[in-house]
């Protein structure tokens, strides 16, 4: 077992925030526990690489997306696909879930490609006939 989400939940030494994460070498997927205080809220920002499946674990909540708001209660399934917009919002006594996703690839440094920097000065400049 990775986590227990209802014994982390149950310490309330940290009152919001993540409190666990997915964190195994070699995954293919991120995954994060996340308590939001009474009241507290995710604004809205957008994702535009991933998808991201949202379980709620306790408490109630809104999210809002660019279809509407939807209430979110203990049990609730979420698919957020990439591109979307969302707030969250929790409720009167506090959200709680589960997000997953694909995991984001690392940078990697890497050779330059042939041409470099002559292209990227001539692009810089104005230039669109480039190969």
């Amino acid at each position: 077992m990775l986590c227990d989400a209802h014994a982390t939940l149950a310490d309330t030494a940290v009152p919001a925030g993540v409190l666990w994460r997915l964190t195994e070498t070699d995954r293919q997927l991120d995954a994060n526990l996340v308590r939001l205080a009474p009241g507290e809220d995710v604004g809205t920002h957008a994702e535009s690489a991933l998808d991201v499946l949202l379980v709620v674990i306790a408490g109630t909540g809104m999210l809002t997306t660019g279809d509407g708001a939807l209430a979110l209660t203990e049990g609730a399934v979420t698919w957020l696909p990439k591109g979307s917009t969302r707030a969250i919002a929790a409720g009167a006594h506090g959200l709680a879930y589960l997000t997953v996703h694909r995991r984001r690839p690392g940078l990697r440094i890497g050779s330059r490609p042939p041409g470099w920097p002559e292209q990227a000065n001539r692009r810089a400049a104005g230039e669109t006939d480039l190969p």
